[in-house]
């Protein structure tokens, strides 16, 4: 099957990323991927094709959220763009603006250049952090509540909800053309493909796995599977009605 759509995703190394790729890879998309640096992509060519006989349809751009540089060239020829790429931290950074400033700054850089190139739509990937922090947590939260960031909100959400709300600013301007939806995940968690870098998420579950922790505390989380989320990026980037709304996803709490 092949389809004469090409699909950008940004983030390609990452653990959304890569589930995002595949689902595309297997319905027949032209998938170009964003890395830091050709190694990157070729370690990343190598990784998924075990899970795809589709590879050959993988192409890679060079192309940094903080830097202007190959954004332009990354989106030529794109049809669509999931904007997955975010950083994720293991523990809470010493300085803010090193979360914050790469969220939002690369989210504006990747939706300027996709709508100078004409792309018709980015799915960005955001998160229930950017639905449910600063507020009494003891009720049911939907797609029309935001963080509250008058309150004290630790670095990830806050670089999450400030990217997402940068997002709807820029196309909701009358000149911008370009179609926006965005996915809000819960704790993502599911296979895991690279064995050489796993994500924050999976890190959580290992370091369980590994005895490193002192004792488990009754914890409750809100999960859903990393393929649902790949799968909600591409019903989102597809369905016309989609354009303008923001999609929790989560399964069930655990």
């Amino acid at each position: 099957m092949t389809n004469k759509a090409t699909v950008l995703v940004t983030g390609a190394s990452g653990f959304i990323g890569m589930h995002c790729i595949l689902q595309l890879l297997d319905q027949g998309y032209q998938v170009r991927g964003t890395v830091r640096s050709a190694a990157k992509g070729e370690h990343l060519r190598q990784t998924l094709q075990p899970h795809s006989p589709h590879t050959q349809n993988l192409t890679f751009a060079e192309a940094d959220l903080l830097q202007d540089a190959g954004w332009a060239e990354a989106m030529s020829g794109c049809d669509f763009v999931l904007h997955v790429a975010s950083p994720l931290p293991l523990a809470e950074p010493k300085d803010e603006n090193d979360l914050i400033r790469p969220a939002v700054e690369g989210t504006l850089r990747v939706l300027r250049a996709a709508n100078e190139a004409g792309v018709r739509r980015v799915v960005q990937t955001s998160s229930v952090a950017a639905v449910l922090h600063g507020h009494d947590r003891n009720r049911v939260f939907d797609e029309s509540d935001w963080t509250n960031l008058d309150n004290p909100v630790a670095a990830y959400p806050k670089s999450k909800t400030l990217a997402e709300k940068a997002a709807w600013e820029y196309v909701n301007q009358p000149e911008v053309t370009l179609e926006l939806a965005t996915i809000n995940p819960s704790y993502v968690l599911g296979p895991v493909l690279d064995a050489q870098k796993t994500s924050a998420s999976a890190e959580v579950i290992l370091t369980i796995l590994r005895r490193q922790y002192p004792g488990t505390p009754r914890l409750n989380f809100a999960v859903v599977d990393v393929r649902d989320v790949a799968a909600a990026h591409l019903a989102a980037m597809t369905t016309p009605e989609a354009a303008g709304k923001r999609f929790i996803c989560s399964s069930e709490n655990i």
